[in-house]
């Protein structure tokens, strides 16, 4: 065989066996890319996305999207070929895979945990504007999350009101760690609780993170109908330093004064709290909010009205802006990340509270020139 078509087959084959590594070699990373953005004021799928009885609601105009972002999933391992293809392509984002799952968890677990954080935000979302409007929400001390395999697991369920430990009545959620490990390992635990009929389980959980479970989004939170019980729980020695444990977190759920119910499925993650907030603001007040402008945003909201960071801002930015957006409320935090290359014709209004978030409103529908508004700025 000639030298010249020898090498001419040997670079043929050397490129064919480099494509199908390409092909089938996986690499660590993970994609993100612009997900849908959805319309607080408005009906997903058909329904209204917030709905509150029992209080009087008014009509609102424009838009107050939330936005998320699309991600592959925790088992999907990326070829070479589609990192190299994401990382030239626009409008998406190639990162390492533990940025994205920084833990080793199963498909189950992620959904479970996306749907807890979830769950929480709307929770939180709720209590940040009724107390931005005055109203008054109580406080309860609850079973937030319940550990799998633990011995809590099947006697005690994620929402129970927690009353009393071994008879001692339980006014703030640190008391109830200072009930169990005052006995002794193994010693049983006698817990009084008012249980809503219907609640959640609570023990389909994975231990730690993977295992919490937060009380069901939505409803006043009244236990007026609960059932009263007393529940015994064996205490087990916890594996690293042997305090008694009875396998349960006990945080504080809220009792609102009338009934709210945030209907947005298939999405996950603590990130739409601020735009939750800002709509049941905007549906409880005569004031129109965006007086007809298209607002979105994103962010995770503390039931005191602390707007936090959140994951995958420039994906989102670019989501809203396809979307028809102007505006975009931006976390404090993720303002340098949004601003490095923000989408044409979206500024980026930088928020650190929901009462901030309110007054950037009122800015944009009085017409304000967006040079008078916090924009974020690029890091220096």
């Amino acid at each position: 065989m000639p030298r010249r078509t020898a090498s001419l087959l040997t670079s043929g084959l050397l490129l064919i066996g480099l494509l199908f590594a390409a092909v089938l070699v996986r690499v660590p990373y993970a994609e993100m890319s612009p997900g849908p953005t959805v319309n607080t004021l408005g009906e997903h799928n058909g329904s209204p996305v917030l709905n509150i009885s029992g209080e009087e609601t008014y009509e609102t105009s424009g838009n107050l999207n939330m936005t998320t972002v699309r991600v592959t999933g925790v088992n999907f391992r990326m070829s070479l070929f589609e990192a190299v293809r994401g990382w030239l392509a626009g409008g998406s984002a190639v990162v390492p895979y533990e940025t994205l799952y920084p833990e080793r968890r199963t498909a189950d677990e992620v959904e479970q945990i996306n749907a807890e954080e979830f769950s929480r935000s709307q929770e939180t979302a709720k209590v940040s504007a009724l107390r931005e409007l005055g109203y008054e929400v109580g406080t309860r001390t609850i079973v937030s999350s319940v550990v799998k395999d633990g011995p809590a697991e099947g006697v005690l369920r994620a929402g129970d009101v927690i009353v009393a430990v071994d008879g001692e009545e339980i006014g703030e959620p640190s008391e109830v760690a200072e009930r169990v490990t005052a006995r002794e390992p193994g010693d049983p635990v006698v817990f009084t609780v008012d249980r809503v009929p219907g609640g959640d389980e609570g023990a389909d959980g994975a231990e730690g993170e993977a295992g919490t479970a937060e009380p069901p989004a939505g409803g006043s939170g009244d236990t007026a109908e609960a059932e009263r019980l007393e529940l015994t729980v064996d205490s087990t020695a916890a594996e690293d330093d042997g305090r008694p444990i009875v396998g349960i977190s006990a945080g504080v759920g809220y009792d609102l004064p009338f009934d709210i119910d945030i209907e947005l499925a298939d999405v996950g993650g603590p990130s739409a709290g601020l735009m939750f907030a800002l709509g049941l603001v905007d549906k409880l007040t005569e004031e129109d909010l965006t007086g007809g402008e298209f607002v979105a945003g994103t962010g995770t909201i503390t039931a005191e009205g602390r707007v936090g960071p959140i994951g995958g801002v420039a994906m989102k930015t670019i989501a809203a802006r396809e979307q028809g957006a102007s505006w975009f409320l931006t976390p404090s935090a993720n303002c340098a990340a949004a601003a490095a290359d923000p989408p044409q014709g979206l500024a980026l209004v930088e928020v650190e509270t929901l009462e901030g978030a309110l007054d950037a409103l009122e800015e944009i529908r009085s017409g304000a020139d967006p040079e008078s508004l916090p924009l974020c700025s690029r890091a220096d």
